[in-house]
């Protein structure tokens, strides 16, 4: 028992002292950097460089998928817009523990996204297990999970989407409604339903036209990843409107809207 007790100890001070030197962490602490910037971008060969072929990835939201999903997602998304939301992704409180050919890198992940000109932030607890093999470090575990925001930043964000949105409802301007509604976005007006795309086409053909909001009198009830912001519209029509609000990847998206005269 002691020589078993004993062999614990020089294991365990061992580590530890891998963990302590972490030699490469100037290499590793650049390829995270690195990696980060391409995929502010959606660069498929940073991606492709970055994850090991047997890779295992736990995703924020509770899906597990591997390097082939990860990749398709990269390949399939669509060509940013000139005007399309921008998110840059940067590390904070990177820590490296370094074993040999082996490492796990823990950082807090920061995504920032600018929409209508208001930045939205969110953080996630990002670590990965990188492997050296054949003199290259790839990553073949990782881990993300999101860390809540506080209800002051999350009612900060909702009033920002909020106005972005009923600014791009007062202006007709379909493209900044796409992007701030979901794809299966419902307004109710009295006894009239309207889809996203219905509304869309009313407000790009002119023949729908909106007032604008007194945000002196508007009001946010948030309940966990959902939202209520309650409001109203000036002019000669006044009305009374609730919209609401569900987080989707950190972003506060419209999912409906019910209106009054």
């Amino acid at each position: 028992m002691k020589l078993a007790s004993s062999a614990l100890l020089l294991l365990s001070i061992t580590l530890h002292a891998f963990a302590q030197t972490a030699p490469d962490a100037a290499e590793l602490t650049k390829l995270l950097n690195d990696f980060l910037a391409g995929a502010s971008r959606n660069d498929a060969a940073i991606h492709e460089r970055f994850w090991a072929d047997d890779l295992i990835y736990t995703r924020s939201a509770g899906r597990r998928v591997n390097k082939e999903e990860v990749m398709r997602g990269v390949h399939s998304a669509p060509a940013p817009k000139a005007d399309d939301p921008k998110t840059v992704y940067t590390a904070e409180d990177v820590r490296i523990q370094q074993y040999g050919n082996t490492a796990i890198v823990a950082f807090r992940l920061v995504s920032t996204t600018e929409v209508q000109g208001t930045k939205v932030v969110a953080n996630l607890l990002n670590s990965g297990t990188f492997l050296k093999r054949n003199g290259k470090w790839q990553v073949v575990n990782w881990q993300s999970t999101r860390m809540p925001p506080t209800e002051e930043e999350s009612k900060r964000e909702l009033a920002a989407a909020g106005t972005a949105f009923q600014q791009a409802m007062s202006a007709g301007d379909v493209d900044k409604i796409s992007a701030l509604t979901v794809a299966d976005f419902v307004w109710t007006h009295g006894t009239v339903q309207m889809n996203r795309k219905q509304l869309l086409d009313e407000l790009s053909s002119g023949r729908l036209k909106f007032e604008k909001v007194d945000a002196t009198k508007s009001s946010i009830s948030l309940y966990g990843e959902t939202a209520i912001v309650r409001g109203e519209w000036t002019g000669p029509k006044p009305a009374r409107y609730t919209l609401t609000f569900i987080n989707q990847a950190g972003a506060w998206k419209a999912a409906a809207m019910h209106s009054s005269n």
